[in-house]
């Protein structure tokens, strides 16, 4: 079997980065790509995507463009494009995806659902 290797966010790239210190509830809509490293719940909804810090707390249903997570998610996850689930993460809800790529290590809780990569045609 084939290791999977994930490759590193860069931070520098990122329009927003919600610090370790933030605490946040409710609904949360964006279209830059954005980091989470504190804590939410609600929903958060993105045109873009979305990173979920290895401390990061996240009690939200998530829809982007694509997921990765490092950290802890509690909720669905709807992705146009692609979910990462990184070695420290854990998730607990169903995910829905073109592509998913687990690391070995990671706990996944819930029903995995992928698509295939979009076609030219679909939005």
């Amino acid at each position: 079997m084939t290791d999977v290797h994930l490759s590193v966010v860069d931070e520098d790239t990122l329009d927003t980065i919600l610090a370790s210190d933030v605490e946040f509830a409710g609904s949360m809509v964006f279209k830059e790509p954005m980091m989470i490293k504190g804590r939410v719940s609600g929903s958060i909804v993105s045109d873009s995507d979305i990173h979920i810090d290895e401390k990061a707390v996240v009690e939200a249903d998530v829809k982007a463009r694509n997921v990765t997570v490092r950290g802890s998610l509690k909720g669905d996850i709807v992705a146009s494009g692609r979910v990462e689930l990184y070695a420290s993460c854990r998730v607990d809800g169903d995910v829905s995806a073109a592509e998913v790529t687990m690391e070995p290590g990671c706990r996944f809780n819930g029903i995995c659902s992928m698509t295939g990569v979009p076609s030219s045609t679909e939005a």
